[in-house]
Order: C-alpha cells, then structure tokens, then sequence
C-alpha cells in the first residue's frame, strides 16, 4: 500500500506550488473581467448603435475564436512592439511576464463570456419593474442599483460559476504559449516535466486533474454559498440547495 501511495503523495506535494500559478491566473482575472463585463452587457443593449455595436462585436470576436490562439496572438503582438516602444521605455520585463500578460488576456476572453451571460440576464429582467421604478422617481442609476442589478445578477450567477471554473481551467493552456521564466511553472508544466522523467503519464497527470477537480469543486461550493444569500429572500429559499445539477 505505501508503494502504491508514495508516488501519488510525492506528486500531490511537487505539484502544490505549480497549482498555485493556475490559482493566481484565475484570481487576478476575475474582479476585472466581472467588472468589465457589466459595462459590455449594458453597452450590448444600449440604444446607441455605434456603442452597441462595437460591443457586440469585441463579445463574437473572443467567444468565436479558440483562447489558445488569443494567447499566442496577444503575446505575438507584445514582442512586434519590445524593441520599438517596451524596450525604449524599460518595460520589457514586464510587458513580457507570462505573470501580467496571462492574467490581461484572460481578463480580455472571460469579459466577452461574462458580458453574454449579463446580457441575457439583463433581456429577462421585467420591464413592469424598471418602468414602476422610473414611475417613482428613480434616477438611472437608482433603478440600476435597486431594481434591474438585483434581478440581473441573481438569475446570471449559475452560468457565471460555469464561466468562472472553466476560466480557471484555461489556465492550464498559458503556459503552453508563453515563456517559462525561471521557476514559473503551472500543473501542466510540472506534470510533463515529471512525465519525462519516468513517462507514467497516468500518475502524473491524474494527479495534476485532481487538483483541477479540487480547485473546481472548491469554486462551486464558495458560489454557492454566494447564490444561497443572493435567492435568501424568495419564497422558499430555505430549501434551496446548490447541486451539480444546476451547472
């Protein structure tokens, strides 16, 4: 039994650390991207037809195009521009940094996914509601605040938690365009840098999966939590449970 365990335990402890690359990739694009998303769903819908448009096309031209071949176009871009205008500058080292470039790229995908997701829960909001509100009195932004953002980000946060974990689950392709500096390296990268040790591709990258499964059941359950106090006040919220088939 210790034979079989040793290996597995030696992987789950190499692997801590690499895990830690895919966590930050995740977290330093998510406030950004949530935040982004909203002013793209609202521009989506607005009237005017040059914002609405603009917005709609930045949302086809992420979500139509495969995130592997933005990361590699967004870094191409990055090194067009090192020797004209990052070198002169003494911002290279930075620009360049798989730790800044990685997070703005996923940031620019999980914006086009997010603002769809906002979007469609935006078109289901009542219109009865908006306009009583507007019947009262309400500012703009009031009506935003107290009426249509409730209704908005209630119904839009399953799908929102789907977005979430697969952004966390794009993480593993960064490193697959980027440079490795130093000892950056993801669960991918350290799970193939294992395999090529001893080639026991199962071991290694069965354990690098159940990091990813921890992680993502670690993403549903905080969600949850989060969608449980969002639905606390309708009737029979007490016996709503988050479950997996709601995802």
């Amino acid at each position: 039994m210790n034979e079989f365990l040793a290996p597995i335990l030696n992987d789950i402890g190499l692997m801590a650390r690499p895990a830690l690359f895919n966590l930050y990739f995740a977290v330093a694009s998510i406030p950004l991207g949530f935040l982004f998303a909203i002013f793209f769903a609202l521009g989506k819908a607005s009237p005017n037809k040059l914002i609405s448009g603009f917005c709609r096309g930045y949302i086809y031209a992420f979500r139509g195009s495969p995130f592997f071949i933005q990361l590699f176009m967004f870094y191409s871009l990055a090194l067009a521009f090192n020797l004209s205008l990052w070198k002169p500058l003494g911002i290279d080292w930075l620009v360049l940094n798989p730790l800044v470039l990685g997070p703005l790229i996923l940031t620019l995908n999980t914006v086009a996914y997010t603002a769809e997701i906002f979007y469609g829960a935006l078109m289901t909001v009542p219109r009865g509601e908006i306009e009583a509100a507007r019947a009262y009195g309400m500012s703009g932004l009031q009506t935003f605040r107290s009426v249509i953002w409730p209704h908005l980000i209630r119904l839009a946060w399953p799908a929102y938690t789907n977005e979430v974990v697969f952004l966390f689950h794009a993480t593993a392709l960064i490193y697959f365009t980027l440079p490795v500096i130093g000892d950056q390296k993801d669960l991918m990268n350290m799970a193939g840098e294992l395999f090529e040790r001893d080639y026991n591709a199962v071991l290694h990258f069965s354990v690098a999966a159940l990091y990813f499964l921890a992680i993502s059941l670690a993403i549903f359950l905080v969600f949850g939590i989060v969608y449980r106090r969002l639905t606390r006040h309708m009737p029979g919220a007490s016996r709503v449970r988050w479950s997996f088939s709601r995802l």
